[in-house]
């Protein structure tokens, strides 16, 4: 069984990948400015991208499980 210790560490190893993929992919990011007349066809919805958020994060962390 896990040890509280090993499920902070196991929760923040998650959120750092979370914040890496993220950031590197654009997971949430709108269409605010690009090239004038390409537009993303819409624009996520904030509780859109707080859901992709949260499956990104339950993924990371189940890989992180996995990986330890």
């Amino acid at each position: 069984m896990d040890t509280p210790n090993t499920a902070r560490r196991t929760e923040d190893i998650a959120l750092d990948l979370l914040k890496f993929i993220a950031s590197t992919t654009n997971v949430v990011k709108g269409s605010g400015s690009g090239t004038p007349g390409f537009s993303a066809a819409s624009v996520a919805k904030p509780d859109d991208q707080v859901g992709q958020l949260l499956v990104l994060y339950t993924r990371c962390r189940k890989a992180v499980e996995d990986a330890l």
